[in-house]
């Protein structure tokens, strides 16, 4: 027949004495919502907390009639009762549990309690070790939103102290072997272009460290995506599972180069096919620089909108005037690269254009009316219909020469009459002039007199050539010095002032080059014969007459 446990436990001690700190084998005879009750064969039961019986998941076992094992801590209280301590037993349990695995450099379980200043706490049994956060296994921040394990870890001792009662594991250590059989496993089977599963360990600015299984690969930023990653984050996330493609193995320095994009056809492959120049579509605005904006057509595929092809006539802007990141804009194929992955585009092109307009609704001149814009050295900018600008060039503006000076007279603002004397839409260019509203007065001039009219002008300017003559307003003609006078002709000028008025016959009129050529001489060769061939007239009376009939006072 079986013998009863009190029998054997009675057999057990009758040769020992019974001292307190002593671990001693106990019954379980009863358990309630607080307390359980243990015989260990003295002289009186013990209540015991059922805390003490809470193992390291958490939980309670502990059942009528289970033998334990307890601590004894006084045999006699005074008051007849005997105290036992399930903790204190399970805690002497472990230390030579821990001790054991410290020697023997064996693995022993614990479960993580709390995450502590630099690491964790672990409980082994009803002893608490300290796991620093570099011997976790695996990395982390303190900013992030880490879970402790709920379940038992296999752990390494690595240091001990029990009369310090200071315990620190690694868990590091016992991933690093289960890892090794996986690596070894994984070299000698990883090949270039082969396609592997990971997890995605830490981001980096310029990639992302997978871990394949025992080794690390580098998976570039570059490789990602097809389309511009500004950092890794923004498509990975640690601890993700992911597919990635062997891009370089170079095993004497065991590195492994990943690609996730290499996954996907590249987007540039047969674009040409899909888009064709002159395509109208619809894309995103990505990023805008100072010379334009990136629009996303597709995933992976962005052309550049340059600034020169956001406005017909707004050139001087800067592109977030025009569009904003996010914004969806509609834009025309400019032109396409493929070699190259790059596409132009235009958002100009998808209205029409204001200088075509211009040239078909005016034509050449024809009188508008418009807005003074800007006065410059070279003329007058007047604005248009549209948005569209004209030049009056400096040249333009009257008939006369000072056009530097006529200029002072007009102001940004004013309200403009002006004659369109040229349109080129491909140059986006419109010449405009002031003096064209009115006639020529050359041409008028020209047109009221012939060669071998005599007529009178006011002299404007005398020079080493000649002189200048103002025939009518903003109408001059020139006498050269051969022409001043029959003899002498340096003398005759020397009697000359400017503002003086004469008498003189015109000898050429040029309409292509808008001059007018005069004769004084001429003029006095003619009415010197006419004298010559009347009366017996003195010489002297004749010259004066002569000067009489050719020089004017000028009052």
């Amino acid at each position: 027949m079986t013998e009863s446990f009190t029998e054997l436990f009675e057999e057990s001690i009758k040769d020992t004495e019974m001292r307190s700190g002593e671990v001693v084998l106990g019954k379980v005879i009863h358990v309630d919502s607080e307390t359980v009750i243990v015989s260990a064969g003295l002289k009186s039961e013990a209540e015991i907390p059922l805390w003490q019986f809470k193992d390291m998941r958490g939980t309670y076992n502990v059942n009528v009639g289970d033998e334990v094992e307890v601590e004894i801590e006084t045999v006699e209280d005074g008051y007849g009762r005997t105290r036992l301590s399930r903790e204190k037993a399970c805690r002497a349990r472990a230390w030579e549990q821990i001790e054991a695995a410290y020697n023997d450099q064996t693995v022993i379980e614990g479960v993580l309690t709390s995450r502590v200043k630099g690491g964790f706490s672990v409980m082994i049994e009803n002893v608490r070790g300290f796991l620093p956060g570099s011997l976790y296994g695996y990395r982390f921040s303190k900013d992030d939103d880490f879970q402790l394990e709920t379940e038992p870890l296999e752990f390494k001792v690595i240091k001990l102290d029990r009369a310090r009662n200071n315990v620190v594991v690694s868990r590091k250590a016992v991933l690093q072997k289960e890892l090794e059989a996986e690596r070894k496993a994984l070299l000698a089977t990883i090949e270039t272009g082969q396609v592997l599963e990971g997890t995605v360990k830490n981001l980096t600015d310029y990639g992302a460290f997978i871990n394949l299984g025992g080794i690390d690969g580098l998976l570039h930023i570059t490789d990602i995506a097809w389309r511009r990653v500004k950092h890794p984050s923004d498509v990975l996330t640690v601890g993700e599972r992911i597919s990635v493609k062997i891009l370089k193995w170079d095993r004497e320095r065991s590195r492994i180069s990943l690609g996730l994009k290499q996954l996907t056809e590249d987007p540039w492959t047969n674009i040409d096919r899909r888009y064709k120049i002159g395509d109208r579509l619809f894309g995103t605005v990505r990023s805008i620089t100072d010379y334009g904006a990136f629009v996303e057509i597709e995933e992976g595929i962005k052309g550049l909108v340059h600034i020169s092809e956001m406005d017909w006539t707004s050139r001087n802007i800067y592109p977030s005037q025009v569009v904003s990141i996010g914004e969806e804009i509609e834009i025309m194929v400019l032109s396409i690269d493929s070699e190259r992955h790059r596409i132009s585009l235009g958002m100009k092109q998808c209205v029409p254009n204001p200088w075509v307009e211009f040239a078909v609704n005016h034509r050449k001149g024809e009188r508008i009316v418009g807005q003074i814009k800007s006065l410059t050295d070279f003329g007058i900018f007047v604005s248009l219909e549209n948005g569209i600008d004209g030049l009056v060039h400096i040249n333009d503006i009257t008939w006369s020469d000072d056009g530097e000076e006529r200029i002072r007279d007009y102001k940004t603002g004013e309200q403009l009459e002006v004659m369109i004397l040229a349109i080129d839409p491909e140059r986006e260019r419109i010449s405009l002039s002031i003096k064209q509203i009115e006639k020529d007065p050359f041409m008028a001039y020209a047109d009221a007199h012939e060669r071998g009219d005599v007529v009178n002008a006011r002299i404007s300017g005398i020079n080493d050539r000649g002189i200048s003559v103002e025939l009518a307003r903003n109408v001059y003609g020139s006498i050269r010095n051969v022409d001043v006078a029959r003899n002498r002709y340096k003398v005759a000028k020397s009697n000359m002032e400017v503002g003086e008025e004469v008498k003189s016959k015109i000898t050429k009129i040029d309409r292509k080059n808008r001059r007018i050529s005069l004769s004084i001489k001429a003029l006095e060769n003619e009415e010197f014969q006419k004298f010559a061939t009347s009366s017996n007239t003195p010489a002297r009376t004749l010259g004066e007459k002569l000067k009489e009939k050719f020089f004017f006072s000028s009052n």
